[in-house]
């Protein structure tokens, strides 16, 4: 009898551990993506991606995140329920970053932008959206924690019309506080908030835009460590 108890016991401790186990897996891996046709906090996609332009426009190419090769920059300007992360201007980075727990996360596995001061010629908000997607041939890759994230073409959107301010020392040339507008095209990727810890995002763009005179490839690449804290 002593045995029989014995072994049942143990049983019941393995299939324990092996639950617990799972489960710590599970949270560990646990993230949500905000369907491309939803409306976080209130705003389409491309509404925030009007945002996120608006705030790598006020932040001064010095210190701009995207240019940030380690992270230390990455806290710059952020406010509201949305955290917002960059890409590169080309190239690749890894980032470390501290975010505060309860922020959805936002970023752009590949994106474009014009603006109207630097390409007068285009008048409408149907002329700068066709300015601002040139290319074709895009191939992405995101992952969150290890875990692929699948049907990226679905992300693809548009930014409504949108007004800024450019900063001192902009990447377009322009004299600090100059008034602009643009409209910005791309494929973007908005995370519900994620569990306390540590959490590794990778995302990977490469376009080859054949819209111009002689093909041409654009590369971007990033991994951050975020600690959700």
């Amino acid at each position: 009898m002593y045995e029989k108890i014995s072994s049942r016991f143990f049983t019941l401790c393995l299939i324990t551990f092996f639950i617990v186990m799972i489960t710590s897996i599970n949270l560990v891996n646990a993230f949500e993506v905000f369907p491309a046709d939803s409306k976080p906090y209130g705003l389409t996609y491309g509404q925030w991606a009007a945002k996120w332009w608006q705030w790598s426009y006020s932040i001064p190419e010095e210190n701009n995140p995207i240019k940030d090769t380690t992270g230390k920059d990455c806290a710059i300007n952020q406010s509201g329920p949305v955290w917002f992360l960059a890409g590169t201007a080309g190239g690749s980075a890894e980032r470390t970053c501290t975010i505060p727990e309860g922020k959805a996360i936002m970023f752009p596995v590949i994106n474009w932008s014009c603006d109207a001061v630097t390409n007068p010629s285009f008048k409408t908000e149907a002329e700068l959206a066709k300015c601002a997607s040139p290319y074709q041939h895009v191939s992405m890759e995101v992952s969150v924690d290890g875990s692929k994230i699948n049907d990226l073409e679905s992300y693809k959107t548009f930014s409504p019309l949108y007004n800024f301010t450019m900063a001192e020392g902009n990447d377009l040339g322009l004299p600090a506080g100059t008034k602009n507008e643009a409209v910005s095209y791309g494929y973007w990727i908005m995370l519900e908030p994620l569990i306390v810890g540590t959490h590794d995002i990778q995302f990977k763009g490469i376009v080859t835009d054949f819209t111009v005179t002689a093909p041409s490839t654009f590369i971007t690449e990033v991994t951050y460590h975020l600690n959700v804290k």
